[in-house]
């Protein structure tokens, strides 16, 4: 995805990282010495998932698209409150699983359930970020409390503590105080911020009306809804001093004039998440603003509780469905800059630029290998057309999906 795709080409793995890429040809004798041929297939970067709750896998086809937002959001809260651990564990797992499958490296994971970690990344090869979700709807607990919770876990993970981010949940769902207080704690320990912004309509006419069904439901809540009325979601994300290089905005679907060059001035990556605006029957995704901006935009999965699925086709955790759904989205928008948002973008929206989302030296040896299928049109066009499982996958110079014979490994972290 960082240069001009190389027809009969290779890559040499080095422990757990790509030492070269090139044509076949230009291969030393030594260096064929040990050869995985993937046949006819297009070797590309492992796809980077900007946004997944992987905690929900097995709510997938639970909840029929609702009529309001908010009539999903009462119905997923009340599941999750009849959910145990082992729920979460087995649904985490399985989730886990289909996007390894379906060709996905890395991965940036919404935990709702803190109590997860560490163990629960022993579990897949995946390399999984995870950003610690927080709701405050009212201040009965106060922000403090809240956010210190978060760091508390962080602290007990030590080194791997690096591996964790925060996540206010949204606008709606949390107030100014937490907002400003995690955008401060992410500053001082230089992490990465998840948030949902801009989701549905009724956010919007919430933060920019003061009015609607999301408003009189969080106001008879008991929610402070003072801050309401003064402008947009992403514009209430500025003044609690949360827009920056380190966020990772989910959905943005709704925006005023100028919330797109205030996304790209402050540097905001946005992620969006095509088959979930697809269920909700969102307006028209504002790419052509976002995009026209210079925005950071990467793709995400959402999770399975809001992707619409029948007997015959069930919801599968996949990036090349979420790619090829955007795709019909958006048919403006070429095959190549849908297969930079779900590899090239996700890296640099996570800091991993330099070492994921690319084929190149000295990044690492994440890679997968997509069969084949078609010659009509580009080759980024006919990757997009890929369905099902990938060929083969490998994660930090080992394999996961093995190719023919090659024997699988499952320990590929650094």
């Amino acid at each position: 995805m960082s240069g001009r795709p190389l027809g009969n080409g290779a890559v040499k793995v080095s422990g757990r990282r790509i030492e070269k890429v090139g044509r076949w040809r230009d291969f030393s004798s030594a260096e064929r010495n040990r050869v995985t041929d993937l046949g006819d297939a297009v070797i590309m970067p492992g796809l980077v998932n900007a946004h997944c709750h992987l905690d929900y896998t097995h709510m997938a086809g639970q909840f029929p698209p609702p009529k309001v937002f908010t009539d999903w959001l009462k119905v997923i809260t009340s599941t999750k409150a009849g959910w145990g651990m082992a729920d979460y564990v087995a649904s985490w797992r399985a989730g886990a699983d289909m996007l390894l499958r379906t060709g996905t490296t890395t991965v940036a994971d919404i935990e709702a359930v803190p109590q997860l970690l560490p163990e629960i990344w022993a579990a897949t090869p995946l390399r999984v970020l995870s950003f610690l979700e927080m709701i405050g709807i009212t201040a009965r607990r106060p922000a403090s409390l809240v956010l210190q919770e978060a760091l508390d876990k962080m602290a007990s993970l030590g080194r791997a503590s690096s591996r964790v981010g925060l996540s206010p949940h949204a606008p709606y769902s949390t107030l100014p105080e937490l907002l400003r207080r995690c955008a401060q704690a992410a500053r001082r320990r230089r992490g990465l911020v998840s948030t949902h912004v801009a989701e549905s309509a009724l956010e919007f006419a919430m933060f920019t009306r003061a009015q609607g069904e999301m408003f009189d439901w969080l106001s008879r809540s008991g929610r402070d809804m003072s801050d309401c009325g003064a402008g947009s979601p992403v514009q209430h994300l500025e003044r609690c001093g949360l827009l920056g290089e380190n966020l990772l905005a989910a959905h943005v679907n709704y925006l005023r004039p100028g919330d797109a060059t205030l996304l790209a001035r402050r540097g905001v990556s946005v992620v969006h998440c095509p088959r979930t605006h697809i269920y909700f029957h969102h307006d028209s995704l504002p790419l052509r603003r976002l995009a026209r901006a210079r925005v950071n935009l990467c793709l995400g999965t959402d999770s399975l509780a809001s992707v619409c699925q029948s007997r015959r086709h069930p919801a599968q955790l996949s990036l090349f469905e979420e790619m090829r759904a955007l795709a019909n989205l958006e048919p403006w928008f070429s095959a190549r800059r849908i297969l930079e948002m779900a590899t090239l973008n996700g890296a640099r929206a996570l800091r991993m630029a330099d070492r994921v989302g690319r084929l190149a030296p000295g990044a690492m040896a994440d890679l997968i290998a997509v069969p084949l299928v078609g010659r009509a049109g580009s080759l980024y066009e006919n990757v997009l057309r890929h369905h099902g499982n990938v060929a083969a996958s490998m994660i930090g110079g080992r394999w996961v999906i093995a190719p023919r014979d090659v024997p699988p490994t499952r320990d590929a972290h650094e």
